[in-house]
């Protein structure tokens, strides 16, 4: 039997618009209908243009928005948070990485607050356990224990997205929804997150929800790809069936007009770097 951490049957997601003064009220439908599963330690990657709603679907798999319509089911339990909150174990099995490093970090915490709150609210883990816990995330991702007490603006794009990275796992998750994590970041950074997020994965058998736009990005790190257009699947396949032989002509459209980006060439080269850095200081 298939072991899936999440799955998504005709998920939908309306919202009410006003007509304004003169205007008639509506209903918008910015999720028609989607279908998804994912298997344990696996990554869907959602990917299609601005305004196809594939954040919108990100929203509700994190259980930030609940959905208008269909069924959510997250290690086997239906979810509905507009009937019943989740509880704070459901609430650590799914956790968010966003966009943008620079805003998603409260600049007035220091690092150490940053990482040690999700425990303080949700454990009954003592501060020295907190701290410990949380200084070890900081060396998991890439960081070190020394950056505990330091503020966010001292850290750069790359490091700042590893930070809320550390802050994601500190409760354990099985699931894991990033919303375009690497597209504010140079591409050697890149590169560099989307290794450590593999890593990552692999240590922990997580299971990623990745949003993205960059189909270079979709290529390196997703097992399945759901492409959406305007609220709609046009098409779910394995990424190699979506790369080899992109079946519906948006697909074949967003393929064609998306600049490609050789990731595994930049990995190389940072790879290349390292190499000469660390023969260098021997």
């Amino acid at each position: 039997m298939t072991d899936y951490v999440v799955e998504g049957k005709g998920l939908t997601q309306d919202y009410y618009v006003s007509g304004g003064m003169f205007g008639k009220a509506k209903t918008v439908r910015a999720v028609k209908g989607i279908d998804f599963a994912v298997e344990r330690g696996k990554t869907l990657a959602i990917v299609g243009e601005s305004g196809s709603g594939k954040s919108t679907l990100a929203r509700i798999v994190a259980l930030i928005d609940h959905q208008s319509g269909g069924t959510l089911t997250i290690e086997g339990h239906e979810v509905d948070i507009a009937r019943h909150k989740p509880d704070h174990v459901l609430r650590s099995k799914v956790q968010m990485v966003f966009q943008n490093p620079y805003g998603s970090l409260n600049p007035r915490q220091k690092v150490g607050d940053v990482l040690t709150e999700p425990l303080l609210l949700n454990t009954k883990l003592s501060a020295r356990e907190r701290r410990e816990k949380a200084e070890a995330m900081l060396v998991k991702v890439g960081l070190g224990a020394e950056h505990y007490n330091r503020y966010p603006h001292m850290f750069s794009g790359g490091q700042r997205q590893r930070i809320a990275i550390a802050r994601a796992l500190m409760l354990n998750p099985t699931l894991l929804v990033l919303d375009e994590p690497v597209s504010a970041l140079d591409l050697s950074v890149q590169a560099q997150v989307l290794n450590l997020l593999a890593d990552l994965q692999d240590e922990f058998s997580l299971t990623y929800v990745f949003i993205s736009h960059d189909l270079s990005v979709v290529r390196y790190i997703a097992d399945d790809v759901l492409v959406m257009n305007k609220g709609e699947c046009v098409e779910q396949a394995s990424r190699d069936e979506i790369f080899s032989a992109p079946k519906h002509p948006y697909t074949q459209m967003l393929f064609a007009a998306t600049p490609v980006t050789d990731v595994e060439a930049i990995r190389a080269r940072v790879a290349h770097r390292k190499a000469l850095r660390a023969g260098a200081g021997a």
